[in-house]
């Protein structure tokens, strides 16, 4: 399917299109077993999870992570 395909969306306004992607958004997620997540998706939250289990006090501060965050702009 193709976003051109649908009659009328090119009709709507930037946030009327965002509120029908979060519509649509809510409804596949009624079901999460429906969503299928990837294997590298899991791994890589195993990665994060041992690496905070191993250093556990090595975590920003609100405050540090928005320095950097605001040093990348």
């Amino acid at each position: 399917m193709n976003v051109n395909n649908i009659p009328g969306i090119d009709q709507l306004s930037i946030p009327e299109k965002i509120l029908l992607v979060e519509d649509l958004w809510d409804s596949i997620v009624t079901d999460e077993s429906s969503v299928p997540v990837p294997e590298s998706h899991k791994n890589e939250l195993d990665k994060r999870y041992d690496r905070y289990l191993a250093s556990p006090g090595n975590l920003l501060s609100l405050k540090d992570l928005q320095e950097r965050i605001d040093s990348r702009k």
